[in-house]
C-alpha cells in the first residue's frame, strides 16, 4: 500500500507544532467551514437509546433524501440505483471490486486523487495513467492519444470531475470524447463527482453529472452500444446510461468530511446488486451520520451557491498569489478547491519536508502535498505541490507570503 503524500509528513507538522510553530495546512482538503446547523441539530437531537445496524443498503430516509437531491439535476433514479457507501472511498472500492478482475486495467487522468492508487491496490486493479499538463490547465490530451493506451485488459475510465486535485472541469467537448470512447471500446465509465457543485466559472451545455448521459442525447452513438460479455465483464450495456457508475459524498458539498457517508449509484441493474452484496459484506454505513446526513439535504437552496462563493474568493486570492511568484508556473482552477503549481525547486517532497523541519518565518510555516504521489507514471509531479484553499482569506494570503518568501530561501540552499 502507498503511503498517502497528502498525510506522510504530518509527524514533521506535528514537530514544528511542539517547538511552537503555528503550521497553514494546505495540504489536505478539510474544509474550514462549519457544517450545517440542521446536521449537528439531528446529532445533539438523537431520540435512540441503541445505535443499531442500519439497512445495507442505507436508511430508507435517507435514500429518499439522495432521490430527491439528485432529481434538482434532472436525473430521475429509484431507490434500487443507490446504496449508501462509507464514504466516498468505499463507493470508489465498490466501483473498482465490481467492474474489474485483479490484473485488469482502469484508464485515469493523471495527476488524480491519490488514494485512487490505494483503492487500485486493495483491488488488484492496475491504474493506466492519461498524462496531463500544468500548461494545459491538466485538461485531456487529444483522444487519439487517450485510444492508444487502451489494451485487452482496459476495462473502464475513472475521471474526477471538478477534479481533484487540479481545480480541472471537463469541457463538455472532452466528456463526449470519453463517451464515444467507452462506446466504441465497451468500458465502464466511473464518474466520482464530489466536487459536483464546485463550478467558478460554469459554461452552458456542461455536464453536472454523467448520470445526464443518455443514448438518444448524442446522435452520434446510436448503434454503438456493445455487449460486456465480448471483453469478460459479464455485464450487459444495453444502454448509455448503464455504463456509468457514479460515486459521490456529503464530505466536501456540507463539510462533514468525517461523518464517512458517500454512495456508489447507478443504473445498472447487475452493478447494484454486485454493490448490495458487498454492502452486506461490511454490515452497514453508520446510522446517526446517515441521520444527519438526511438533515444537511434539508438546507436552503442558498446555501451551496454561497458556499462556492467563498471558495471562488479563496481560489482568486491563491491563484493571484502564486502567479506572482517567480519561477512558478500555475493556471486558474475552474472548480473543487485545490491548485498543483509547478515550483522553481529540485524536488516538491524535500521541500515539502524543509517547510516543515527548517522554515519559518516570524513563527509560522506552511504545509503542503508533494504533487509525485498524485501520479502513476515515476519522475513525473517532482517539482509540483497540491495546494488545498480550504482556509479563510486572511490566511491564505499569509500563507502564500510564507510560500513565496520560503521558496526565495530555499532556493538559495540549492546554490
Amino acid at each position: 500500500m502507498p503511503a498517502s503524500p497528502i498525510r506522510k509528513l504530518v509527524p514533521f507538522a506535528d514537530e514544528a507544532k511542539a517547538r511552537g510553530v503555528h503550521v497553514y495546512h494546505l495540504n489536505i482538503g478539510q474544509p474550514d467551514i462549519e457544517s450545517p446547523e440542521r446536521a449537528l441539530a439531528a446529532l445533539e437531537t438523537l431520540q435512540t437509546r441503541v445505535i443499531a445496524y442500519s439497512h445495507s443498503q442505507g436508511e430508507a430516509g435517507y435514500l429518499e433524501a439522495l432521490i430527491s437531491y439528485y432529481a434538482r439535476f434532472g436525473i430521475a433514479l429509484e431507490r434500487s440505483n443507490i446504496n449508501v457507501t462509507t464514504g466516498g472511498s468505499e463507493a470508489i472500492l465498490f466501483a473498482l471490486l465490481i467492474t474489474m478482475n485483479p490484473g485488469e486495467e482502469v484508464l485515469v487522468p493523471e495527476p488524480f486523487y491519490t488514494n485512487y492508487n490505494a483503492f487500485a491496490q486493495v483491488a488488484g486493479v492496475v491504474i493506466k495513467p492519461i498524462t496531463t499538463q500544468v500548461n494545459d490547465g491538466f485538461h485531456l490530451p487529444s483522444m487519439e492519444q487517450i485510444e492508444s493506451l487502451i489494451g485487452p485488459q482496459t476495462k473502464a475510465i475513472l475521471l474526477c470531475n471538478p477534479s481533484n486535485p487540479t481545480g480541472t472541469v471537463y469541457r463538455r467537448e472532452e466528456i463526449d470524447g470519453i463517451v464515444q470512447i467507452a462506446q466504441r471500446h465497451d468500458l465502464w465509465i466511473l464518474s466520482d463527482e464530489v466536487y459536483r457543485e464546485f463550478v467558478f466559472e460554469p459554461r452552458e451545455g456542461d455536464y453536472q453529472s454523467l448520470l445526464q448521459l443518455r443514448s438518444e442525447g448524442l446522435p452520434h452513438l446510436h448503434g454503438a452500444d456493445s455487449v460486456g460479455t465480448e471483453q469478460g465483464t459479464g455485464f450487459q450495456h444495453s444502454d448509455l446510461a448503464e455504463r456509468v457508475i457514479m460515486m459521490d459524498s456529503i464530505s466536501k458539498r456540507y463539510s462533514m468530511c468525517g461523518a464517512r457517508i458517500g454512495c456508489l449509484v447507478s443504473r445498472n441493474k447487475e452493478v447494484m446488486d454486485a454493490a448490495l452484496r458487498l454492502a452486506q459484506a461490511r454490515l452497514s454505513s453508520p446510522q446517526v451520520e446517515q441521520r444527519m446526513a438526511l438533515a444537511a439535504h434539508g438546507m436552503p437552496d442558498t446555501y451551496l451557491p454561497e458556499i462556492v462563493d467563498v471558495y471562488r474568493g479563496r481560489r482568486d486570492v491563491v491563484f493571484e498569489a502564486l502567479q506572482a511568484m517567480p519561477g512558478v508556473t500555475c493556471t486558474r482552477p475552474e472548480g473543487a478547491f485545490y491548485t498543483i503549481p509547478e515550483l522553481p525547486i529540485d524536488n516538491a517532497e524535500r521541500f515539502a519536508r524543509w517547510l516543515l523541519t527548517d522554515f519559518s518565518f516570524e513563527g509560522e510555516t506552511v504545509m503542503v502535498a508533494p504533487a509525485a504521489g498524485f501520479y502513476a507514471t515515476p519522475g513525473l509531479g517532482t517539482q509540483q505541490i497540491r495546494i488545498a484553499f480550504v482556509l479563510e482569506e486572511a490566511s491564505l494570503a499569509r500563507a502564500m507570503q510564507l510560500l513565496e518568501r520560503a521558496l526565495a530561501t530555499y532556493r538559495q540552499t540549492m546554490l
